[in-house]
């Protein structure tokens, strides 16, 4: 089930580990258009043409998918204000007039994750569905939460897409696949590290920065000079160093002394989990305890690639209204209004708190 701009059914800070050790010594994005595809651009492309050193080159149209859950978040509680804040500057800083998909998880949407591992994200605290406001997430007191981020977005004219029973990460997978096979290239705005499986030269991220009160551009550039590997592999080491943000645990839990470096090692050697896993299988590929780690935990380090695995096959396909250039106009009374709305409501929660604490 597709709705869009309906009443949607998480940020956490910057986890250390999407950060390259010095941002300013990083390359600067450099995109460039992938002239070997196969894939043909249909009508939803529109390609701007310039002329450099004598030759035709072809400058992408960019398309924006917006990962709304985890930028409602402030450490692991759902909070307004924190989404009004790096909305905000994803418009003004960021997306400008391109064209802005907004995602949102859909009810039941990890229950098959869930299912496959009960730590999966146990930690995070669900979206309540009503404001209380003595609650952190308190912005319109009586209001629905996510009621108030859909109007906010609509208003902005962002599409807002949730489907039942289905993730934002598998949803926004499946159209970012859609939308690079069309010719546009994706910047995915969100802190959720499952999205540098994604990462290539026509798909990159822009990530909220809580340190820097900023957003980041992260591309597959940014990846290779952090990791000094291909992005292909980024699943694969995902699942044996796990992801404690999500609740996947990591084969140095059960394999002490199996850390990032040795994972790195082999994963240039063998270029996926799978193929690592069944080289393990019928001859040595490391130390006695690499060795004795992949063999044994063969069946746990799958099920940490079933689970962190973003999938392309959710039923929505992009529609030619979703990317036509966006008109901001509104933005600026919009999301003052939103602002103001969320400081007229912080002032009630205090006056409600010292009533309470005198009674």
């Amino acid at each position: 089930m597709l709705e869009v701009g309906v009443a949607v059914h998480s940020p956490t800070p910057l986890p250390r580990a999407w950060l390259p050790r010095r941002a300013n010594a990083l390359p600067k994005p450099n995109w460039r258009s992938n002239s070997s595809s196969s894939s043909s651009p249909s009508v939803y492309c529109c390609s701007n043409h310039q002329t450099c050193g004598g030759q035709v080159s072809t400058k992408k149209d960019r398309v924006f998918f917006l990962d709304v859950n985890s930028l409602c978040y402030r450490r692991s509680t759902p909070s307004l204000h924190t989404f009004a804040h790096w909305i905000s500057l994803f418009f003004s800083q960021v997306s400008f007039r391109s064209p802005v998909i907004a995602v949102l998880d859909g009810e039941g949407g990890n229950d098959y994750r869930r299912e496959l591992l009960p730590s999966y994200k146990a930690h995070r605290k669900k979206f309540s569905g009503q404001l209380s406001t003595s609650s952190t997430c308190s912005g319109a007191a009586g209001g629905n939460f996510h009621l108030v981020i859909t109007d906010v977005l609509q208003k902005c004219n962002v599409p807002v897409l949730k489907i039942k029973g289905h993730e934002a990460d598998d949803v926004i997978a499946t159209l970012v696949e859609q939308a690079v096979r069309r010719g546009f290239r994706v910047v995915i705005g969100s802190p959720d590290k499952d999205f540098k499986q994604l990462i290539s030269e026509d798909v990159q991220i822009v990530i909220p920065m809580p340190e820097f009160g900023r957003w980041s551009f992260y591309t597959i550039k940014h990846y290779i000079a952090q990791y000094n590997c291909n992005p292909c592999s980024d699943l694969s080491l995902r699942c044996i160093l796990g992801d404690e943000v999500d609740g996947v645990p990591g084969l140095q839990h059960v394999a002490p002394g199996f850390g990032r470096k040795t994972a790195l090692k082999l994963l240039k050697k063998h270029g996926s989990l799978e193929n690592l896993l069944k080289a393990a299988a019928i001859r040595t590929v490391g130390k006695h305890y690499v060795q004795d780690a992949l063999a044994k935990h063969a069946d746990y380090l799958r099920k940490n690639y079933e689970v962190l695995s973003l999938r392309r096959d959710v039923p929505v396909r992009l529609k030619e209204e979703w990317l036509s250039e966006r008109n901001n106009c509104n933005d600026s009374i919009t999301l003052s209004n939103f602002t103001n709305m969320l400081g007229e409501a912080k002032k009630i929660d205090t006056q409600s708190f010292i009533l309470s604490s005198r009674t």
